[in-house]
């Protein structure tokens, strides 16, 4: 199969567009024909060498966890799903290796879950990896509640994105940070837009004088600061960027795959509660590129990498 793989740690250089052995599929996988796949800040920075003290590298690694395919095997243990079956999925596994920035994936069925039929394969690739992050934080570490106020750092992006279209359904008010030419964009979400830069504490402080509830940090540094600085007495905070939140009394949370929570967000799609914002796709051999315009920093939603569609043969072969 045709995949990007890398065989050494390093910038967006390392990265190759070649032939990769087929997956095999165990019994508890699922043979996926990837349609799309969307990059992730935590994809570049794996490949960096970053995460090595977490995740073994088995090289040459293919990068990837967010995809859209259909499935053409089901794994010999495998009820959930049959051949043809349309369906998302964060593939993480505890280890680098098998990624989705392929033609092919096998995927453990726990990180799977059915497409929304409403979003096409690009805006669903967009879904697992940062919807999965904003409803777990949101809802499992810092257990939002309706009322409340919630402060969103950099809320037009992936993760942000999501976060505040989700803490919005469930009846928090949100106030989310972001660069001034995506305050409508925040608006459109359902959030309230403030300037990052200096005086950001004195502008919350004028929107929330009472304080803020919950802060949901996807930045780190000044901004972590910041949100334990505008906390009320009692109010929770967590980042999924910084470490130094533990020494603000906060919680450092990780994302996981878990294929009750990826079902409820598909629905919540279906039903148009949650929408994603693509903004660039790239077909895969120039995935490099999209990891180049993922690593500046400033995207609006998501980028994701396509895979040229072929009808496959789902046959009893298949």
């Amino acid at each position: 199969m045709k995949a990007i793989s890398y065989s050494g740690y390093g910038g967006a250089e390392v990265l190759e567009y070649g032939e990769r052995p087929d997956p095999r599929v165990g019994p508890d996988t699922v043979l996926v024909k990837v349609r799309a796949a969307a990059v992730n800040p935590v994809d570049w920075k794996a490949r960096e060498g970053y995460l090595d003290a977490a995740l073994e590298p088995v090289f040459p690694v293919i990068p990837g966890w967010d995809v859209s395919g259909v499935v053409v095997q089901p794994g010999a243990a495998v009820e959930e799903f049959s051949v043809g079956d349309e369906v998302i999925g964060y593939v993480r596994e505890d280890f680098l290796s098998r990624g989705t920035l392929a033609e092919y994936v096998a995927a453990p069925v726990r990180t799977l879950a059915r497409k929304p039929l409403s979003l096409s394969f690009e805006e669903a690739a967009g879904l697992p990896l940062a919807g999965l992050t904003a409803y777990q934080v949101l809802h499992r570490t810092l257990r939002i509640r309706a009322g409340e106020t919630v402060l969103v750092h950099a809320a037009a992006g992936g993760v942000g994105s999501f976060a505040v279209q989700l803490a919005r359904h469930t009846g928090a008010r949100v106030i989310g940070t972001a660069s001034e030419h995506n305050h409508e964009y925040v608006r459109q979400l359902g959030g309230e837009p403030v300037a990052y830069g200096d005086g950001l504490a004195d502008r919350l402080r004028a929107l929330a004088p009472d304080g803020i509830d919950a802060a949901f940090d996807t930045v780190g540094g000044e901004a972590l600061r910041v949100s334990a600085e505008v906390l009320r007495p009692g109010g929770r905070l967590a980042s999924v960027a910084d470490g130094e939140v533990l020494a603000y009394g906060g919680h450092y949370a990780y994302v996981r795959p878990d294929a009750t929570d990826l079902t409820h967000l598909a629905e919540l799609a279906e039903q148009g509660i949650v929408s994603v914002h693509v903004e660039r796709v790239f077909p895969l051999e120039r995935a490099a590129d999209a990891y180049r315009l993922n690593e500046q920093g400033r995207t609006r939603g998501k980028i994701v990498v396509t895979v040229d569609w072929e009808v496959p043969d789902l046959g009893a072969g298949a």
